[in-house]
């Protein structure tokens, strides 16, 4: 069926929308790679304080080897981001490559003016919590940070009964834990877990707050392919609400799902992508109990 000259009007405005809105997503992740390596390179990596995930592996390669942290978080990632691509997809991966690609060279770049502070614990502070805000934008701009994350996803996929959480926490205590012996130093050790412990706690408040989410309902012919795209780029759970068009008297398959605040914009790009023409409402939920949020037993002790 051909559609309307409105109609066409209508998709050639969304997605001039749509492309100012990616470049707008790339000016975003710019700043906010350069925000995250101001923490690795004037506070952590010359305090010798390594927290979890690829950069912390990064930081102590760098003491083994010589060769520059930035360097070391584009060699690490670069294996673990063909491994995302293989499994979702090209689309999903493109932003990340960027994201690992611009941090990588950013912290390189600012390694030589060394650190800003020699206090480990001031360090800890400021470095976790500009890595929180850093983090904290490129999600907002619908991309990951890479490595540890496109793990977990992985880990995930094949052991699904285990929580996100959970295994972000196990690789980033063993990444801590191996800094003890290659300084040779608890206290740094000790340090570099306050930055964990930073990180998670400022990204959770400020972003989404304690129990913060987002609910969406999406009505449109092409469900499967949105839903399909959710599953996969997502990770989150969808649900089929069925309804039926007043006007028309047509069976529709509603969409509903929940997700933290900073994956909506997410959300949001799939289905103008994938439907111009969807009707979507986008609503806050103030309260969420089940997998990845509130406990509904431990909560009400």
């Amino acid at each position: 069926m051909s559609m309307s000259k409105e109609q066409q009007q209508e998709i050639q405005k969304e997605s001039k929308k749509t492309l100012r809105h990616r470049v707008w997503d790339y000016i975003v992740i710019t700043v906010a790679s350069g925000i995250y390596a101001v923490a690795v390179s004037l506070f952590l990596d010359p305090n010798s304080l390594a927290p979890g995930g690829v950069t912390g592996i990064a930081i102590i390669l760098n003491r083994l080897t010589g060769l520059e942290t930035g360097t070391w978080v584009l060699f690490i990632n670069i294996p673990i981001i063909i491994l995302g691509m293989w499994k979702f997809g090209l689309r999903f991966i493109l932003s990340t490559m960027y994201c690992t690609a611009a941090t990588s060279l950013f912290i390189n770049l600012l390694a030589p003016l060394g650190a800003l502070t020699s206090d480990p614990f001031l360090a800890a502070v400021v470095g976790g919590s500009l890595m929180a805000i850093g983090i904290g934008f490129v999600f907002k701009a619908g991309a990951t940070t890479g490595g540890t994350d496109i793990i977990v996803k992985l880990l995930r996929l094949k052991f699904p009964h285990l929580k996100t959480g959970s295994l972000f926490l196990m690789t980033d205590a063993a990444i801590v834990t191996a800094s003890a012996f290659v300084f040779k130093n608890v206290d740094v050790a000790l340090y570099a877990g306050l930055v964990v412990v930073i990180n998670s706690v400022l990204l959770d408040v400020v972003l989404y707050g304690r129990d913060g989410a987002k609910m969406i309902f999406i009505i449109s012919d092409r469900h499967e392919q949105i839903t399909k795209r959710i599953l996969e780029e997502m990770d989150i759970g969808v649900t089929y609400i069925s309804g039926s068009g007043a006007y028309s008297g047509k069976d529709k398959n509603v969409i509903m799902c929940v997700m933290k605040k900073q994956l909506s914009p997410k959300a949001e790009e799939i289905v103008r992508e994938e439907d111009p023409l969807a009707f979507m409402i986008v609503t806050n939920a103030t309260e969420i109990f089940g997998e990845g949020y509130k406990s509904i037993f431990s909560e009400r002790l």
